[in-house]
């Protein structure tokens, strides 16, 4: 079965949106039920109201189909965290993005080298731009939102075809690890193989607006806060951010 997942979950290499130039994909994390022993419950309970979950770190093309994944942290490690980790160790095969690429992520993570985030403190949730028009800086935002709301609706593809992501049996959490990743490639076979699939077609729509997910962190760590990243690192997504977003003022200034 693992075997299977890492034929199915793999990097792109021809996958950039244009319409906000030389992004890859979208990458988030999700929570998924964990059952776990008397003495870990506290880091897995986290976010929940009083269940215990596995904090699952995910990347997906525009395709809906995920390119990488990360299961098993705690549900109270902060996204940013579990993002810091991963990447900092080399036997995690993460894919980073090349020179000028980047993955769309949320506030919750570090806008630097090779991950591009919304502006802070400006509407960043796509529902949030549906009765008011964006202006200024909201521009980007909605833009952004618009783009990384693909991850949210691979998610929502991903959930309710598996059931047993919400109501783990109690295995070893090696073995709820396992499950997860299978599930998530089972998911990307049938996207690849091109099934007329009943969950795709509802959610393939670019339009639709999702909920937040339940627990979803607000809270924003330090944006240098990682592996080689430095302040440098920071600066140059800041201005790649500013020219975009430029770039999109300008564009909807024209139409």
């Amino acid at each position: 079965m693992m075997k299977f997942a890492k034929e199915m979950i793999s990097s792109t290499s021809s996958n950039s949106n244009s319409n906000i130039s030389r992004a890859l994909g979208a990458l988030d994390g999700t929570l998924v039920h964990a059952v776990v022993p008397a003495n870990q419950l506290i880091m897995y309970r986290g976010r929940g109201k009083g269940k215990c979950y596995q904090n699952v770190l995910g990347i997906c093309d525009f395709n809906m189909i995920f390119t990488y994944v990360y299961a098993g942290w705690e549900g109270l490690a902060h996204d940013a965290r579990v993002l810091t980790e991963i990447v900092s160790n080399p036997d995690n095969d993460f894919p980073f993005p090349p020179p000028n690429k980047y993955y769309l992520c949320d506030v919750a993570y570090p806008n630097t080298r090779g991950f591009l985030a919304p502006y802070r403190n400006v509407r960043s949730w796509l529902g949030d731009y549906h009765l008011r028009r964006a202006i200024n800086e909201e521009k980007f935002n909605h833009g952004h939102a618009q783009l990384i709301n693909i991850i949210a609706r691979a998610y929502g593809v991903l959930k309710p075809r598996f059931p047993l992501l919400d109501k783990m049996p109690p295995y070893s959490i090696d073995v709820q690890r396992d499950i997860v990743i299978a599930c998530f490639a089972a998911h990307n076979f049938i996207r690849k193989e091109r099934i007329n699939d009943d969950l795709f077609n509802q959610y393939d729509s670019p339009q639709l607006i999702l909920d937040k997910e339940e627990g979803e962190h607000e809270e924003v760590l330090d944006e240098t806060n990682g592996p080689g990243w430095t302040t440098a690192d920071s600066q140059i997504m800041s201005n790649m951010r500013e020219e975009l977003a430029l770039q999109l003022m300008q564009r909807r200034g024209n139409t």
